[in-house]
């Protein structure tokens, strides 16, 4: 268990200083890591803990808390959260010291703007493998590009959207 927890510890670290728009945005890396690299759990095992870290009140970080739980239990949980928390926070800590002092420069801001569509392309990475790993039938894929439709498109709120989908899982038709 204890290389397990150095494993958490070192690879969720590293995701930490690439989460450039919080943790969703290294979520396929976290999954090649959890799932394909170390085998920790199957790729629906980490969807389902995707969907109840997002089902859950608070921050899209639970999902570490989550995933650390499954490999190493409780001190697998902090593990991971820590290692998540700290190396970013204090590499935006220090960053920001520094950053206020070019408030005003053009590279500053194109530098911003530079991240915002990697940080978009990221979060629809995310997406993109949140789908093929929970979703096995052509209806499921259809479900999901709908809601994913009506979520981009119309104002209506994503929990009546998740309501509906369970719905139809209750029922059995996905």
């Amino acid at each position: 268990m204890s290389e397990a927890l150095a494993q958490l510890a070192i690879d969720f670290s590293l995701l930490s200083l690439f989460a450039f728009g919080g943790v969703i945005t290294v979520l396929p890396e976290m999954h090649r890591n959890v799932v394909e690299v170390h085998g920790w759990m199957t790729g629906a095992e980490f969807a389902q803990l995707f969907a109840l870290a997002q089902a859950s009140p608070g921050p899209n970080i639970l999902v570490v808390s989550l995933i650390g739980w499954k490999v190493a239990g409780l001190a697998g949980a902090a593990v991971a959260t820590a290692a998540v928390c700290a190396p970013s926070s204090i590499l935006t800590y220090a960053v920001s010291q520094i950053w206020q002092r070019f408030r005003g420069a053009r590279w500053r801001k194109t530098l911003e703007d530079g991240l915002v569509p990697l940080t978009v392309g990221l979060m629809l990475a995310g997406g993109y493998l949140i789908t093929l790993a929970a979703d096995h039938s052509a209806l499921a894929f259809i479900v999901t590009a709908a809601t994913a439709g009506v979520v981009l498109t119309t104002r209506i709120h994503p929990l009546w959207l998740l309501a509906a989908g369970g719905l139809l899982g209750l029922t059995g038709w996905v």
